[in-house]
């Protein structure tokens, strides 16, 4: 999984944005890169839509390029009673959350997209990108009632779409595809219907 080196940006607790704990310093957070650190995150929040929207999840060993599958069961099918799509994930704080206007830019190494774009398929792939905060201190809080985790995902369904440049290709992600259990359980429907998610 790669993800995208971002540039400065985002909010962080020291610019005001949240208080810091009472009681003592912040504690000491561990050493691993930001980008691994992204990967992780960006994976528990694949997990906790997959949760809510009643699917499975499977990591495939080795990966491929591909980073997950996720399966759906349900009645409903008409394809099969299990359905099943590839899902590959991109993190980065090079966009900044909430973006402006019907779409943000996403770039891709072109081997990548070349994955994700082909078609026909036995088996829809979809590309889950989630901007977060550059600093690790605004990505989670946590309160009685809830764990809020910053900021979103957002999802496409690159099939068909062609390589313009020599080494990497930037495709327009919606801004309206936010991934979320209601959306997962509306691309499963349209799969299991026989459809494109």
């Amino acid at each position: 999984m790669t993800l995208a080196q971002p540039e400065p940006g985002g909010l962080s607790a020291a610019g005001g944005r949240y208080p810091q704990p009472e009681g003592g310093p912040v504690p000491l957070r561990g050493q691993l890169a930001i980008t691994a650190s992204m990967e992780t995150l960006q994976v528990g929040y694949l997990h906790a839509v997959a949760a809510a929207a009643g699917c499975s999840l499977a990591q495939p060993f080795p990966d491929n390029g591909i980073d997950w599958h996720v399966s759906h069961s349900a009645p409903g099918h008409a394809i099969d009673d299990e359905v099943t799509i590839k899902v590959q994930l991109k993190c980065t704080y090079q966009v900044r959350p909430r973006p402006p206007g019907a779409s943000f830019g996403f770039t891709l190494d072109n081997e990548h997209l070349v994955k994700l774009a082909r078609t026909p398929v036995a088996v829809h792939k979809i590309l889950v990108v989630m901007l977060v905060p550059r600093d690790p201190e605004d990505w989670l809080r946590a309160s009685h009632d809830r764990l809020e985790l910053r900021h979103c995902c957002y999802w496409i369904n690159l099939a068909g779409r062609q390589a313009t440049g020599r080494r990497k290709t930037t495709v327009r992600i919606p801004t309206t595809r936010v991934f979320d259990d209601r959306a997962l359980s509306e691309i499963m429907t349209r799969v299991g219907a026989g459809g494109r998610p």
